[in-house]
């Protein structure tokens, strides 16, 4: 990897629905050995795919909760188990398996309040792997992204 495959990944990162040609232009290469090294950066792994940044609000899940949780035991089994009942929860945004401790760290949107204290109880809690939950609110979003 050289400095201009890090500079057309830095104006993807940007932004992702950059024309071939607008990219080559801002990295300074005409656009055939541009598209060939992007595809290069996708067949290596290293841009992994391309997506949207949404307003979650719009969509009814302004309300993000951080979430540590630790789990009444560690054997493969019920980490195995724990990791696919709550990825597959619509409302779980982020799932993080983590060194020490809380053995997870969950980034979760919902509505509103009451909303997330529907899902946690009826959800998260109910779950037999949980041994303790801490549920952090998030007062404003600094920063995402590069």
């Amino acid at each position: 990897m050289d400095d201009l495959d890090r500079a057309i990944i830095e104006h993807l990162r940007r932004d992702g629905r950059l024309s071939n040609q607008e990219l080559a232009s801002r990295v300074g290469l005409t656009p055939a050995p541009c598209l060939r090294r992007v595809r290069r950066l996708e067949a290596d792994g290293v841009i992994l795919g391309y997506g949207a940044r949404i307003d979650e609000a719009a969509l009814g899940r302004g309300l993000e909760v951080i979430i540590n949780a630790d789990l009444v035991a560690k054997d493969l089994a019920t980490v195995q188990a724990f990791e696919e009942r709550v990825a597959a929860l619509p409302e779980v945004a982020e799932l993080r398996r983590m060194f020490g401790l809380p053995d997870y760290q969950l980034r979760v949107r919902t509505a509103d309040f009451a909303s997330y204290e529907r899902w946690l109880t009826g959800k998260l809690l109910g779950d037999p792997a949980i041994a303790r939950v801490d549920s952090r609110l998030t007062m404003k979003i600094v920063k995402t992204g590069p």
